[in-house]
């Protein structure tokens, strides 16, 4: 079989798609110019403890889990949130991040959105094939403008041009901080999210090595560790501290 042919331990490589434009989760570091984040780290992680070593490949999100289909990568380690769906197609690893959908609304906002139905007849934001933009859609009456990347939508959402942003929750506080631009957090929207790192289904020793790995980390601190530094708490396990 290909995967056992050209399987990581053979090359010594962890191939690992990532947006690489979604911060804090994977994104440039615009001082170094190297790939820094909460998922970078992970990876970086998990790929020491397999003994392999990490080799991100950048990926529009749009276009990262048909990456993985075709086998030009190892793995998908980008806020790969866990659904039926995706659990149909593709192997998850157990969750090493948990977290929820999130409003994102100008500071000055007058209107009161705690539900998605209260944006009816408004324009809200999403990440294009985001989770995000499947919980929009199934609320009728909603206006959806679809983003590629972080940036547009913030400077779109500050400037009126839409109403609000469905997010992940995460992602909010650190954005917030890091651009100045006048927003803030909104309600959070449904029940927690699980993220894992995704594969190709079949590699059984694959996934338990990744498992391992993960199971590790977790168990000496390391993932606590990670998540503190990027998000100033543990969303590594459900029970946040």
């Amino acid at each position: 079989m290909a995967d056992q042919a050209d399987a990581p331990g053979t090359r010594g490589t962890l191939r690992i798609a990532l947006e690489g434009t979604y911060p804090p989760f994977n994104f440039t570091d615009p001082v170094s110019g190297q790939l820094t984040g909460y998922d970078v780290d992970v990876a970086r992680t998990v790929a020491t403890r397999m003994g392999l070593e990490p080799q991100f490949v950048p990926t529009e999100w749009s276009e990262i889990l048909t990456t993985l289909r075709a086998g030009r990568v190892d793995v998908a380690i980008s806020q790969v949130i866990i659904t039926p769906q995706r659990a149909n197609a593709f192997d998850f690893s157990a969750p090493y991040c948990y977290s929820q959908s999130q409003l994102i609304v100008r500071e000055n906002e007058r209107a009161t959105y705690r539900t998605l139905a209260d944006l009816k007849g408004r324009k809200l934001g999403v990440h294009q094939n985001s989770v995000f933009e499947a919980q929009a859609r199934a609320v009728p009456g909603i206006e959806i403008k679809r983003y590629p990347a972080v940036p547009e939508k913030l400077q779109d959402l500050a400037f009126g041009r839409i109403d609000a942003l469905l997010d992940d929750s995460l992602l909010i506080g650190y954005l917030i901080n890091q651009t100045q631009l006048p927003l803030k957090a909104g309600a959070r929207i449904g029940p927690p999210l699980r993220v894992g790192i995704a594969m190709r289904k079949g590699r059984s020793g694959f996934k338990l090595a990744i498992d391992k790995a993960l199971r590790e980390a977790r168990a000496d601190g390391t993932l606590r560790a990670l998540s503190l530094k990027w998000f100033g708490h543990d969303a590594s396990s459900m029970a946040r501290s």
